[in-house]
């Protein structure tokens, strides 16, 4: 029988493996980075480590978004693999809802309920998704998935559904208003919100001498 630092560790050498070839945005140093936040935290806010550890680090192992939509695929992974580490089944349901359920799903989109742990891991992929690592992230995505970088002519839109928001082809530049943007409001922790000020105001400025060079508006004569 693993104890929990061998679990974590073994853990760790399997997500890693899983995304070691991702180019998305998805890839094993944003686990890291969010494992590294959420533990953070929950220094502050308490919580169950090795649940927020676990959960930090399983969050994407099978991600929807690269799985035709299926949103309880990274659940079931998670689940396969805690079992076959003998993890105790209370833990391992615990960290199966909270992967099934930390996704951002679209602006009108109901909020599922999560523990303090959840709260806990969903504002650290939150946070790494604003600021400038979350821009970089963005833009990532958009092109794995050959989206525009901007088209003037196309609005954002304030999705109803989740399945409204699975079919968006937006271009990236439209992502920041349909979703970033609207995290910093979404945090579920004290600690996640004043980190995410910063890290939204980096967003706006950007944004700003974005559309400053579209438009040459930058120029000096």
């Amino acid at each position: 029988m693993m104890n929990n630092s061998e679990i974590i560790s073994k853990t760790e050498l399997f997500v890693k493996d899983k995304l070691s070839s991702d180019a998305s945005g998805h890839d094993w140093w944003h686990i890291v980075r969010v494992r590294n936040l959420a533990l953070k935290i929950a220094s502050k806010e308490e919580g169950n480590a090795f649940i927020i550890e676990l959960a930090a680090l399983l969050h994407d192992v099978a991600d929807w978004k690269f799985n035709n939509g299926d949103e309880l695929i990274g659940g079931r992974v998670a689940e396969k693999w805690l079992k076959d580490c003998k993890v105790n089944e209370g833990i391992i349901s615990e960290v199966v809802h909270i992967v099934n359920h930390i996704s951002y799903k679209g602006a009108n989109t109901p909020i599922g309920l999560l523990s303090l742990e959840g709260n806990i891991v969903q504002d650290a992929d939150r946070l790494d998704a604003i600021g400038a690592i979350g821009i970089a992230r963005t833009f990532a995505y958009g092109a794995s998935k050959n989206r525009p970088m901007y088209e003037p002519d196309i609005k954002p839109s304030i999705h109803n559904s989740f399945e409204e928001y699975k079919k968006s082809v937006n271009p990236t530049i439209n992502h920041f208003y349909e979703k970033l943007l609207l995290l910093k409001d979404r945090m579920n922790t004290q600690t996640a919100k004043e980190i995410a000020e910063s890290r939204h105001l980096f967003m706006e400025k950007y944004l700003e001498q974005f559309y400053k060079e579209w438009n040459s508006d930058d120029f000096n004569h």
